[in-house]
């Protein structure tokens, strides 16, 4: 009986590459996100792999997230694997000149709404006593680098946050555990730098950064454990980087 996965911000980058990956590995795949013309063509392609089903919302909005999710037709509803992979990074200023919108939408697409999507998929996942919480953090999680306040703050709320899921979700045999990527070569930058192509591209110059596609593999990797296993909490940078400021360029 095939599984079923439900990734959020699935319309680019990690969250693509991982919805790519795990329908071509026999699983059912609800896709989330904002663009829906991305969706239909995502839910288009996986479609030749698998069954697909796709939820349009703004994590931002709990009723929007409760009740898209409540939407889900029985052969979706039953989900086995949540990814929450939704989130960005907006600006990077020091905290005294740091745009109180940037603050808030960190705030509300990291940090709430991962949480808005896990209150609405977690009852099924403890009625049943199995299922599988994967949330992708940072290596902002783990450390604080100048100008990162408030998206550091977010991403070492994610690692705290899982780390208490794991705790209060222990009773229920649910796996939950937190993949912490460095850089990688997504729409990331382009968004923090508000579009700025050529800011948003140096970022990755001058060494190999991580590719979306590594971390789907990881998430795999991890979703396809024997059940006994949980891989709490892992960290990938790419070779060329030993911090979120330290990295070797040519």
């Amino acid at each position: 009986m095939k599984k079923t996965v439900l990734i959020t911000g699935a319309t680019s980058g990690i969250g693509k590459a991982t919805a790519q990956i795990m329908a071509k590995n026999n699983y059912k795949v609800v896709l989330c996100g904002r663009r829906k013309d991305r969706l239909a063509e995502l839910e288009k392609e996986l479609s030749a792999f698998t069954e697909v089903h796709s939820l349009s919302f703004d994590v931002r909005d709990k009723n929007d997230v409760l009740e898209s999710i409540g939407s889900l037709p029985e052969a979706f509803s039953d989900i086995d694997v949540l990814i929450n992979n939704a989130g960005n990074a907006h600006g990077l200023d020091p905290i005294q000149t740091g745009e109180l919108d940037d603050w808030d939408a960190m705030i509300d697409i990291n940090v709430k709404g991962l949480l808005y999507v896990s209150k609405a998929v977690i009852p099924k996942m403890t009625a049943k006593n199995s299922g599988h919480i994967i949330n992708i953090g940072s290596t902002a999680a783990k450390e604080v680098y100048p100008n990162g306040n408030v998206y550091c703050g977010t991403k070492h709320a994610v690692d705290a946050i899982t780390a208490g899921m794991r705790i209060d979700l222990n009773p229920f045999s649910i796996r939950v555990g937190a993949i912490h990527p460095g850089m990688v070569a997504t729409e990331f930058s382009k968004v923090r730098f508000k579009g700025d192509v050529e800011r948003a591209s140096n970022v990755y110059k001058g060494f190999d950064p991580l590719q979306a596609e590594d971390i789907a593999h990881i998430i795999h990797f991890v979703v396809s454990r024997p059940y006994h296993v949980n891989i709490a909490d892992l960290v990938v940078m790419s070779t060329a980087q030993a911090s979120s400021t330290i990295v070797k360029r040519d």
